[in-house]
């Protein structure tokens, strides 16, 4: 006999066939009825135990959470809310589940509690839908660039450099944390550290990214990044994942029609793959809506949500439009956004990402050209001197889910920028270099991995998406 996976036996195409199944014990009724589960799918499979041939002493092993090696006939079954069954033969005990001291019982748990037990709530329902539609996006992101021309760059994850201009990054040292070692006006002397400088872990792959796209041509990063943001928020992580394509020879339209295409296409392929889990997750957010007060509730049901995204056209808007719509805008006029829109130049929040999207549009939509002073050094002025050739991609419930650019590919400009900014040059000497020798015009984006997630999913808190959270007072795992 071989060992299949439930996902494999619910095809039915095993049936009538001696099959050995592994996995972990949901419920275990009457003596008699296991719910099994392996991983491989949200759905269990029923095992149905025969007094008979099972030792009495190995049935009392068997409780919530229990890993067991089950042989028997795969069977139709007559019983409701299932197509197939297992009529046991016999049955392996790989390690049982005290039941007093187990924590994840067959009964609803809060959110807030499962994050306490982070190494056991993916064998919940609702978090094993979650990592399964997290796998699937991943994958589907590495075919989408494979099946572009993209090569998949591994960008470092210790730096010198801080490429989004924040400061706040970990560092990464070797010195003695009671006595550093210190220079002759008594800062710490990073010259003796193990690298040399001063050297933090990584919040964007971008401007590394951007070397190899002037040689390779398209190149994309999907790893780890990491901000120091004292923020508790249900959108903020210490430690998250980012996607980060660089083009050579892109501008910013051709930047912007390849992120709306990217997102389209990988939110079809989990509406293709994850029906079963999409369907529990959509019934989930639909429970949990019921006990929110009508103006909280979401507009669409999750799965309609993504349709939204993958069957419309994003509506592209200058920041210079939307700031107009915004500011004569009900909500603005009657005071009731919490950040008013008064003027040109203001930096906008979710609230004003989410009125276009959900209210003013209805549709997906790309702002670009924003005000130079409130974006990043190394995006692309405009003519006007003013602008620059940066974009944002909002979504509906979530605002900005996507950050890009054309990237300053004139030396001259960028160094003035850089100046007026303070950024040293000796620090980005190398990144200076690229626009010496071969310039062109080239663009990219980001894409937070976890928030492409918690949108895919309906969750509401990102701590939720990744597999082990790391927040400000919390790395326990």
């Amino acid at each position: 006999m071989r060992s299949v996976s439930i996902k494999e036996l619910l095809t039915g195409k095993e049936v009538l066939q001696e099959i050995i199944i592994n996995g972990w014990v949901k419920t275990f009724r009457s003596n008699r009825f296991i719910a099994l589960n392996d991983g491989s799918t949200l759905n269990n499979i029923q095992c149905v135990v025969d007094f008979e041939k099972i030792d009495d002493t190995i049935l009392k092993q068997i409780n919530t959470g229990a890993a067991l090696r089950i042989s028997g006939t795969l069977v139709e079954s007559l019983g409701k809310g299932q197509s197939y069954e297992i009529q046991v033969k016999d049955i392996f005990v790989h390690g049982g589940a005290d039941p007093e001291v187990y924590p994840i019982q067959p009964k609803k748990h809060s959110l807030e509690f499962l994050r306490e037990k982070a190494h056991l709530r993916v064998r919940t329902n609702t978090f094993s839908a979650v990592m399964r539609v997290r796998s699937a996006l991943s994958f589907a992101i590495h075919q989408y660039f494979r099946n572009n021309g993209f090569y998949y760059f591994h960008a470092p994850i210790i730096t010198g450099s801080d490429a989004e201009g924040a400061g706040e990054m970990f560092r990464v040292t070797t010195l003695d944390e009671k006595k550093p070692p210190l220079d002759e006006q008594g800062e710490v002397n990073f010259k003796e550290d193990f690298f040399g400088k001063e050297t933090n872990l990584t919040v964007s792959g971008q401007l590394e990214a951007e070397a190899y796209a002037m040689a390779l041509g398209k190149v994309y990063t999907f790893g780890p990044t990491f901000r120091a943001e004292n923020s508790n928020t249900s959108r903020h992580l210490a430690e998250f994942w980012m996607i980060e394509p660089e083009m050579a020879f892109f501008d910013l339209d051709a930047n912007m029609d390849l992120a709306e295409d990217f997102i389209k296409e990988v939110l079809k392929y989990v509406l293709e793959n994850c029906e079963d889990d999409l369907l529990f997750l959509e019934k989930r957010l639909l429970d949990e809506e019921k006990t929110k007060p009508q103006a909280e509730r979401s507009e669409m049901p999750l799965i309609e949500k993504l349709k939204f995204i993958t069957d419309n056209n994003f509506k592209r808007v200058t920041y210079t439009e939307a700031i107009e719509i915004l500011r004569n805008s009900k909500p603005n006029k009657k005071k009731k956004f919490q950040y008013p829109i008064n003027e040109w130049g203001a930096d906008l929040q979710s609230e004003h990402e989410r009125y276009l999207v959900e209210k003013h549009f209805k549709c997906p939509v790309i702002l670009f050209d924003y005000p130079a002073k409130i974006k990043a050094f190394y995006m692309r002025l405009n003519e006007d001197g003013k602008t620059v050739r940066a974009m944002d991609i909002l979504f509906p419930g979530i605002g900005e889910i996507v950050g890009g650019s054309q990237r300053e590919e004139r030396l001259d400009v960028l160094t003035k920028k850089m100046d007026a900014l303070n950024i040293p040059e000796e620090e980005l000497w190398w990144y200076l270099d690229l626009r010496k020798f071969g310039t062109a015009v080239h663009s990219g984006f980001g894409l937070g991995f976890e928030r492409l997630v918690l949108f895919a999913t309906g969750m509401g808190n990102i701590r939720d998406v990744i597999p082990f959270p790391r927040t400000p007072q919390n790395a326990e795992f």
